[in-house]
């Protein structure tokens, strides 16, 4: 009976961090984490000792300074009296405001022109080629500032409202647009209103239970169950019913203009011109990316997939919806990631037009007033880091539910 002996280990050598595969690639990213990491450390000094010879220290101290300038677009309350911290929370809201606006209405315009641009009418589809040509090769920042222009010059002053024709002249009665921004009508919550919010938000959670379970019960057997009208029903019937019963808790403040003196809007909200055009515009400009990303995914399923469902006697407009867009998808969510982020960053172009995002009120006035160049601008960069990176992690989780599950 013979052993067989296990063949003597060599030892380690210095050497063999080099030359050999196995620890070639740990040798290499070690060296670079250390040449990195010393980077970093003579930035830093350099950066320290520059700030020591002029005087100033690093300190974030000013945010809680008084602020002393007024904004005019508010999503909370705020003064001039306010800290510097508030102002920029109240840039911040500006700026995920149009930035949520934004990428909603710029969803909906990308994905219809997206479609109609495949449309087998010559005049449709060459009216969708024009718009999305135009906006992807004219500058962002001239469509901001064209769209400013056209709402500030083309709509009429609020002395136009006066007189027997001042309803007549409101979108639907409800809605004024004048040269000094849009009036809308606010919410006023009355006695019961709460109720009504807790009915509301039961009914949605009614809706996605009912939506989950539909396609649960069509891919066990085949048979597929009403959506659209029973996910309404359970939204709409619920609140009109307690909206009723309580005696109509919730109304609408409608702006009014005064008769005499200065044409003012009494009641309702006022949404600067600024924010529209930012919204338009960004919406408008990146719809357009997002209309080529939509094609480009449908070109990319199989023209088997719609010659098959054309065969089960399918329409086309249920062809592209339960069909083709589903597969579409797959290859749309990827790129459509990046103009969401891209969305978001150009919204800082809002200085052009006057808007009060975080660019202008952080790294904007903030930072002339206080001098605090560098702490402003790191805050300012850490703000659109965090928001990328939600943007970014939200998005790839939708990606990878909708992704091809293996078997």
């Amino acid at each position: 009976m013979t052993i067989a002996a296990e063949p003597p280990r060599r030892a380690f050598r210095p050497g063999q961090l080099l030359y050999d595969t196995r620890y070639r690639g740990i040798t290499i990213q070690v060296v670079a984490l250390i040449l990195l990491v010393a980077l970093i450390a003579f930035l830093v000094r350099n950066l320290v000792v520059n700030l020591h010879a002029l005087g100033k220290d690093f300190d974030f101290g000013f945010l809680g300074n008084r602020a002393g300038y007024d904004i005019g677009q508010t999503l909370i309350p705020y003064t001039n009296n306010d800290s510097h911290a508030r102002a920029a929370l109240v840039g911040i809201l500006n700026t995920l405001l149009v930035a949520g606006l934004g990428c909603v209405t710029a969803t909906v315009l990308g994905v219809l022109a997206g479609v109609l641009r495949l449309s087998k009418n010559w005049i449709v589809s060459r009216l969708m080629t024009v718009y999305v040509e135009a906006f992807r090769n004219v500058p962002l920042l001239l469509w901001i500032v064209l769209v400013y222009a056209v709402l500030s010059e083309a709509t009429p002053a609020p002395t136009a409202f006066r007189g027997e024709d001042a309803e007549a002249s409101k979108l639907f009665g409800l809605i004024a647009f004048t040269n000094r921004g849009t009036y809308i009508p606010s919410l006023v919550w009355g006695e019961g209103a709460s109720t009504l919010g807790v009915v509301l938000v039961l009914s949605i959670l009614a809706a996605l239970v009912w939506r989950a379970f539909a396609r649960r019960r069509q891919e066990a057997t085949g048979q597929p169950l009403p959506v659209l009208w029973v996910s309404l029903a359970l939204l709409v019937l619920p609140f009109a019913l307690t909206f009723l019963l309580l005696g109509a808790p919730l109304t609408l403040d409608v702006p009014t203009i005064r008769e005499t003196g200065i044409a003012r809007f009494n009641g309702g909200i006022n949404v600067l011109n600024s924010l529209v055009a930012l919204w338009i515009a960004l919406a408008l400009y990146t719809g357009a990316f997002i209309a080529e990303i939509v094609r480009g995914g449908i070109l990319a399923v199989s023209r088997g997939q719609s010659e098959a469902a054309f065969a089960l006697g399918l329409r086309p407009g249920r062809t592209m919806r339960l069909v083709i867009l589903p597969q579409a998808l797959r290859v749309i969510i990827p790129p459509l990631i990046s103009q969401y982020l891209n969305l978001t960053k150009n919204s800082s172009l809002a200085v052009a037009v006057g808007y009060a995002d975080v660019r202008a009120t952080l790294g904007g006035v903030t930072m002339n007033q206080t001098g605090r160049e560098l702490e402003s601008i790191l805050l300012l960069g850490l703000f659109y880091l965090v928001v990328s990176l939600i943007i970014s992690g939200v998005m790839n989780i939708y990606n990878r539910r909708i992704a091809l599950k293996e078997r």
